[in-house]
C-alpha cells in the first residue's frame, strides 16, 4: 500500500525533528545499547547509507571546482579568525566556536544535499577532498590551539574507515555487480531512512552527555550552545551564497554547513578543553533544524510546481 505523495513529503519533512526527540526522550536506553554494541551501530549505519549514495557517483565525473576550492578557504579562514576574535574573551569559547568551523563536512551532507537537487557528485567530490584537507591540517590546529599534541594518524584513523571504505566497496559493487548497483542508486531514499535511525542514535548520546556534565558554567554552556548556532547559520548561508555563484547553491550550503559533528565532539574532548565540546554537541541540534526546514522548502516548492 503506497502513501499519498502530499501525505509521504509531510512526513519526511518531520522525520528529523521526530528522529531528534524520539533519541532526546530515550537518550538512556539508546546510548546504553550504543555502549553495549561497542559504539559501532552509527558507524554500521553511516557506512551503509554512503554506499548506497556512492552507488550513484562515478569517479571519472569528479572533478575538483572552484567551488570547491573557494569552500575551503572560507573554512580555513574563518576557523583562524573566529578562534583569535574570540581568544581575549574565554578560551573554552574560542575552541568551541574554532571546532565548529575547522571540521570536515559530514558523511551525511551528500545524502542530504541530494534530496535538495544538488549535484551528488559535487558534494562527493568536496566530501573527499575537506576531509582529507582536514586530517592534514587539523593536528597542527588542534595542538597549537589546544591541550594536547594531535597526529595526523589519528584524524585519519576517524575519517578513513567512515568516508574512503564506503566509496572503495561501492565502486566495487558498480565495477563487480553493476545491476545490484544500479538497484541501489535507484533507491537512495534508503539512505535517508538509515539517516534518520543514526540521527535517533546520535541525538540520545547528545543529551546523555549534556545531561551528565557536572561542574560546569550554565553562561558558558549557554554562550558555546549561541556560538554554535550563529556559525550554523552563517556556514549554510555563505555556503549557499557561494554555491549559487555556480549554480548550485543546495551544494554550497551542505558542504559548508552540514558538519562532521561526531568528529567534532570527539576532536574538542581528546585536544581541546573538554568543555568546548559542547559547541559541537549543540551543533548537532541546530544543523538538523535547518535540514528538516530545507526539506520542508524544497517539498513545497516541489508540490507547487506540479500544481
Amino acid at each position: 500500500m503506497h502513501l499519498p505523495e502530499g501525505v509521504r513529503r509531510n512526513l519526511k519533512s518531520i522525520a528529523m525533528p521526530t528522529a531528534m526527540v524520539v533519541g532526546a526522550l530515550l537518550c538512556r536506553p539508546v546510548t546504553a545499547v550504543e555502549e553495549w554494541s561497542g559504539r559501532m551501530i552509527t558507524p554500521a549505519l553511516i557506512f551503509l547509507m554512503l554506499f548506497v549514495t556512492f552507488c550513484r557517483v562515478k569517479p571519472r565525473e569528479m572533478r575538483l571546482s572552484w567551488l570547491h576550492v573557494w569552500l575551503l578557504l572560507f573554512q580555513t579562514a574563518a576557523s583562524a579568525a573566529v578562534y583569535f576574535a574570540l581568544l581575549p574573551f574565554d578560551t573554552t569559547i574560542a575552541q568551541g566556536a574554532m571546532i565548529c568551523i575547522l571540521t570536515p563536512v559530514a558523511m551525511a551532507a551528500v545524502v542530504i544535499a541530494g534530496m535538495l537537487g544538488a549535484n551528488v557528485v559535487t558534494v562527493a567530490t568536496y566530501s573527499l577532498l575537506c576531509n582529507m584537507t582536514v586530517a592534514l591540517a587539523a593536528p597542527a590546529i588542534l595542538t597549537f590551539t589546544g591541550t594536547g599534541v594531535c597526529s595526523f594518524a589519528q584524524i585519519l584513523s576517524r575519517i578513513a574507515p567512515l568516508l574512503i571504505m564506503p566509496f572503495v566497496v561501492a565502486q566495487f559493487c558498480r565495477l563487480l555487480t553493476p545491476r545490484i548497483a544500479r538497484w541501489f542508486g535507484s533507491h537512495g531514499q534508503i539512505s535517508f531512512y538509515l539517516w534518520l535511525a543514526a540521527l535517533t542514535v546520535t541525538i540520545g548520546r547528545t543529551t546523555a552527555f549534556i545531561i551528565d556534565l557536572h561542574d560546569v558554567s550554565r553562561s558558558v554552556e549557554l554562550w558555546l550552545a549561541l556560538a554554535a548556532l550563529v556559525i550554523c547559520l552563517v556556514q549554510f548561508k555563505v555556503g549557499r551564497t557561494l554555491g549559487k555563484r555556480f549554480g548550485d547553491p543546495a551544494a554550497g550550503g551542505q558542504s559548508l554547513g552540514q558538519k562532521n559533528t561526531v568528529l567534532a565532539v570527539w576532536m574538542a574532548q581528546s585536544f581541546l578543553d573538554p568543555i568546548s565540546s559542547i559547541a559541537p554537541t549543540a551543533y548537532i541540534v541546530w544543523q538538523n533544524f535547518v535540514n528538516s526546514y530545507q526539506i520542508y522548502k524544497k517539498d513545497r516548492e516541489t508540490t507547487k510546481n506540479q500544481i
